[in-house]
């Protein structure tokens, strides 16, 4: 059995002091113009006290026009660069790894929130998106880049780049959204070009011991089980990766593809050859013992969400009680609120049925 007390080494960066990521929840708490809100960095330097292993912002959008929610945190100006550095600062001096998720929405942009139409890989009939030019995909590559080298300048430890659920990179490893007809579309090579190239971008312009993860999702938004198990193991064997963040919606689900029925999707990944890449699975981990059976079944650290929202010292509740088990739902206003969440992410949580008690 794995201990989820025990350290994590990296390739490059701070070790995690367990094995308890925080997820990147969207929490519509920052200013209309990115900048970090006092809310926000509660909500954020709250679960760094309380124990996570790494403490990782929201999705952070790198261009303007990639805003996918109101009140998200921007990455993508230096007038971010305060707020950012106070954030890593006070996450770092609570003894927590510091990570900014780098994000784009593509064409899940809200056109009335970002005042255009959003953009994606090609022309997106069902959304309204228009294609990027090559010149613009050029440019969104550097914008990822700049916004690593951003965090790093605030002092945060490292960056996820976000490739799942969806959004833009997401959008370009989808054959069925991606068809582009230049080096960017086309073979999974061609999709996943851009994801490398942004990948060795921030090795390239970062500090050496600059911690770099990706987030993938292998299933909907057009994507292939294949592909993107195909992809992790070359990106993990490859080694420019300090882990692979692999969001499952549910970690103990079955896959989606008839083809890869029979055994749980987490499998398909904790199979892979991994190298020095550290694994970590997302998707309903509540309990203690659910933390437990993904580092069983052979995840090095789990990233933990909805019960980090109902808890912010989670691990350290874990830690004292082998068979904790989060508050039953739904809960009061008044006790998000006591857990360090303002009032715009907890009318946000509202929306989720069943979460916020009616009053």
């Amino acid at each position: 059995m794995t201990d989820l007390f025990a350290p994590l080494t990296f390739t490059r960066g701070p070790a995690m002091k367990n094995r308890f990521m925080l997820a990147p929840l969207t929490n519509l708490q920052s200013h209309p113009d990115g900048v970090l809100s006092d809310d926000e960095f509660r909500w954020l330097t709250l679960r760094a006290q309380g124990g996570f292993g790494v403490t990782m912002t929201c999705a952070a959008h790198v261009q303007a026009v990639g805003q996918g929610f109101p009140g998200q945190l921007g990455v993508f100006a230096d007038k971010h660069l305060p707020g950012l550095t106070r954030l890593a600062k006070a996450i770092k001096d609570a003894g927590s790894v510091a990570v900014i998720q780098l994000h784009h929405a593509g064409m899940r942009s809200p056109k009335d929130l970002i005042g255009a139409d959003p953009v994606c890989p090609s022309d997106n009939a069902e959304t309204g998106a228009r294609g990027l030019s090559l010149p613009e995909v050029v440019q969104l590559r550097e914008d990822f880049i700049a916004a690593a080298v951003r965090a790093e300048q605030a002092g945060f430890d490292g960056v996820e780049i976000h490739g799942a659920h969806g959004y833009i990179l997401c959008q370009f490893l989808s054959a069925e959204i991606n068809q582009r007809t230049d080096s960017y579309g086309g073979s999974l090579e061609n999709r996943a070009r851009i994801v490398r190239e942004i990948i060795d971008g921030i090795r390239a312009r970062c500090r050496r011991d600059f911690n770099l993860g990706l987030r993938l999702s292998p299933e909907r938004f057009g994507l292939s089980l294949a592909d993107i198990r195909e992809l992790a193991q070359q990106l993990m064997r490859e080694g420019k990766l300090d882990y692979l963040d692999m969001s499952l919606w549910d970690v103990f689900k079955a896959p989606v593809e008839e083809a890869f029925h029979g055994r749980p999707l987490m499998s398909y990944f904790t199979e892979l050859d991994r190298g020095a890449c550290r694994l970590g699975v997302a998707g309903k981990i509540l309990t203690a013992e659910d933390a437990r059976k993904v580092l069983d079944a052979g995840a090095d650290f789990a990233v933990v969400g909805r019960a980090a929202i109902l808890h912010h010292d989670y691990p350290r509740k874990v830690e004292a009680d082998p068979a904790f088990t989060p508050i039953a739902l739904p809960v009061t206003r008044e006790h998000l609120r006591a857990e360090g969440l303002g009032p715009a992410f907890v009318d946000y949580m509202n929306t989720w049925k069943g979460f916020v008690a009616a009053e």
